[in-house]
């Protein structure tokens, strides 16, 4: 697969991302750890705020990112910014006018994967490609698609009840897009989102047959 942009725009774009929203990227870091504090301590609203959070930031992934910057090296981008924007909507729909997704940080197979997954798009996806010399602004941070895919899928995996499948179905697209220019373009770091969608579809099927045996 050819991309119509080299690595140099690629990372040039973060760059510009970085530089042009700073100091916001602090909120969408302590925006994630509200969402992380309500799935541990749950009270009434904790669906409705942890929607609210994932809405948001797949609402600002389409926007933001997609539409008004990544557009200007890649036109797909406009396909993926109404992608992300449909996503936003879902997480609107079903979380907050429905009220119907509930979030619950249990310690089992569920909760012990969603914690890891937290932790790599919070703390080891930054420095890992810190490691791999990207450095800031030139780099992806969270609240951009990479890891903040990751992140969904860490919440993902502390909803209770039935699989709803629809929520999933763009998340993993989008973590197949992800690996595939992390190989082409070397953004390594984003090889871990296939691996959290794997995870992250392993463990919920697991899970939902073990529910269903009890």
């Amino acid at each position: 697969m050819n991309f119509p942009f080299t690595t140099e725009q690629f990372l040039n774009v973060f760059k510009f991302y970085n530089l042009s929203i700073w100091p916001f990227q602090i909120f969408l870091v302590a925006l994630a750890l509200v969402a992380i504090f309500f799935a541990v301590y749950t009270i009434k609203y904790s669906g409705i705020i942890i929607s609210t959070a994932l809405s948001f930031y797949w609402f600002w992934m389409g926007i933001v990112y997609h539409f008004a910057i990544f557009s200007s090296i890649n036109p797909l981008a406009y396909v993926f910014a109404v992608l992300f924007l449909f996503q936003g909507f879902l997480f609107f729909f079903f979380g907050i006018a429905r009220e119907s997704l509930s979030f619950k940080f249990i310690f089992n197979l569920k909760g012990l994967t969603a914690i890891i997954l937290f932790l790599y798009a919070l703390i080891f996806y930054p420095l890992l490609s810190y490691a791999l010399g990207h450095y800031y602004p030139s780099t992806p941070t969270f609240g951009l698609p990479c890891p903040t895919t990751i992140f969904t899928f860490g919440l993902l995996l502390l909803l209770e009840g039935k699989i709803n499948k629809v929520l999933y179905i763009i998340p993993i697209l989008w973590a197949l897009i992800g690996f595939t220019a992390a190989l082409k373009l070397g953004i390594l770091q984003d090889i871990g989102l296939l691996i959290s969608a794997i995870l992250t579809i392993t463990v919920s099927l697991m899970n939902q047959g073990i529910t269903k045996k009890l």
